[in-house]
């Protein structure tokens, strides 16, 4: 199925039900009072996340969504039923954006967590309601109240607890397919990949956890360029970032440090969120230079960077050093799960 992380939709909540104008008559009660019943309340229309979901495709389809109305009033004081609510199906991790507005309504983060988007009509009130000392034959009723409309916005960012950043072309997608079940498109051309791919990589007995494939991030991804804006987004819900620089570019005038800090710029220019976030250096194809010219060529590009943080130094083709990798981020994940479960 092709990914969406994007989508559009208009939600109309139910309108409530007319209230009923009605006189109790009964033998021997000819003359009775009111009896009408208020009408029902309207559906409301709520999105519910869902886990195994990880496109917003299926909302080019269907882009519109209608709760049932609550059904009128009746003689005896009945209330009318109310209308069904409706439940719309989400991927875990969508964010609903009012789209006239543009506020955030919220995010829909654990699978079956709910959130109303619409809120139905209230019932309009019977005849009864309006019964008094002065007017004991009321003939006044209140339709139903309609129920909300909203057009919105719906951004669904990849969960994952790694999240690769980099150019096209530094080895992402190699190093996802190296550690991973997952089976990105590689080929030797920039943005082979097109859209987030997510690998769950296993290091142990119940120890894993989800790297996401970002596509490749060149200058003026913050402004746009290159589609960065709708890759950039991905990163939000990602523990740790790993920028993968490429040690031995295509590009014989290329300076890995002057990719790197490009790439770190438009983070910082695109979100300080993102820019502070934890961030790991990883230096890739190292299986392309000799083990000694690497090892220096790493320490040249950790000091010109001054980079404070871990610092790998893989070959995703070769797999080596992809395993101390692994093992250092599940070590470090459950650290940081441990430290979340305790903010709770």
């Amino acid at each position: 199925m092709k990914f969406v992380d994007e989508a559009w939709v208009k939600v109309t909540a139910g309108h409530g039900g007319r209230g009923c104008l009605s006189f109790r008559r009964e033998k021997f009660i000819p003359f009775g009072g009111p009896d009408g019943g208020d009408g029902g309340l309207g559906g409301s229309v709520y999105l519910r996340a869902k886990s195994g979901i990880n496109t917003l495709a299926d909302f080019r389809f269907q882009r519109t969504f209608k709760a049932p109305s609550g059904e009128a009033g009746s003689s005896n004081d009945c209330t009318g039923a109310g209308g069904d609510d409706l439940y719309v199906t989400v991927p875990v991790g969508t964010t609903v954006i009012d789209d006239e507005t543009q506020e955030q309504l919220g995010d829909l983060l654990v699978d079956g967590e709910t959130l109303l988007v619409a809120r139905g009509g209230k019932g309009g009130w019977g005849n009864t309601r309006f019964k008094s000392s002065t007017n004991r034959a009321p003939r006044k009723v209140m339709p139903g109240l309609p129920g909300e409309k909203r057009s919105l916005r719906l951004e669904m960012r990849v969960m994952a607890d790694v999240g690769l950043l980099g150019l096209p072309n530094a080895g992402k997608s190699t190093l996802i397919r190296a550690v991973s079940a997952a089976k990105p498109k590689v080929a030797d051309y920039p943005f082979t990949t097109l859209h987030p791919n997510l690998g769950v990589v296993s290091v142990g007995l119940n120890r894993s956890f989800v790297m996401a494939d970002i596509p490749g991030l060149i200058a003026g991804a913050a402004e746009g360029a290159g589609l960065g804006t709708r890759f950039l987004k991905h990163l939000y819900r990602n523990r740790i970032l790993l920028h993968l620089v490429d040690l031995c570019p295509p590009d014989p005038q290329a300076d890995p440090v002057a990719d790197a800090k490009s790439i770190v710029a438009e983070l910082k220019r695109y979100s300080k969120d993102l820019y502070e976030r934890e961030r790991w250096l990883v230096l890739n194809k190292m299986d392309l230079l000799p083990a000694a010219e690497a090892k220096a060529l790493g320490s040249e590009i950790k000091r010109r960077l001054r980079f404070k943080g871990p610092v790998f130094m893989i070959s995703g083709v070769t797999g080596e050093g992809t395993q101390e990798l692994c093992q250092a981020l599940m070590t470090r994940i459950e650290e940081r799960r441990h430290e979340e479960e305790l903010q709770v």
